[in-house]
């Protein structure tokens, strides 16, 4: 069975601009550094070389999980979502903490597009797993390594 990777257009966007970027520039930069490191001479001891090859071998693994995850993407255009007014992956949640009053903002997105700071957080994070499925005015219950917080959805936006 394939893994399918959800992603936003935005976050499929991204890996594109990542996979071109490791294609057309930072692969011709190392293979540079490799040859000019060569012309050094012993390559055994040449310390240049062996940073440059170790570089080499990290852009060739991200650009295999790159064009995997390309390949196997499930890209979700919220903007073509039926609106129910449920949480679903791509929406914006607002949330209320009932604990401290403070109102919190997240999208749903995919597992590489998660940056808590940006507000966006995975789908398979224990907040967006409560919350999808939700509707505005529901009280959901997340269970945290700190104990059990409560939200209340405030509301949901297909932006």
């Amino acid at each position: 069975m394939t893994t399918r990777y959800p992603m936003t257009v935005q976050g499929e966007q991204a890996l594109r601009d990542e996979l071109a970027d490791l294609k057309s520039v930072q692969r011709p930069r190392v293979i540079e550094a490799i040859a000019v490191a060569r012309e050094h001479g012993d390559l055994k001891e040449n310390a240049e070389y062996h940073a440059a090859r170790e570089q080499q071998s990290f852009i060739e693994g991200r650009l295999k999980e790159i064009e995997g995850k390309l390949g196997n993407a499930q890209v979700i255009d919220i903007h073509k979502v039926k609106q129910t007014g449920k949480v679903v992956f791509g929406s914006t949640v607002e949330l209320n903490d009932l604990e401290t009053d403070e109102n919190l903002t997240y999208q749903i997105v995919g597992d590489d597009e998660a940056d808590y700071d940006a507000g966006k957080i995975s789908f398979n994070s224990p907040v967006a797993r409560s919350v999808i499925g939700k509707s505005e005015g529901d009280d959901v219950s997340v269970q945290t390594p700190g104990g059990v917080k409560e939200y209340e959805i405030l509301s949901v936006k297909y932006i």
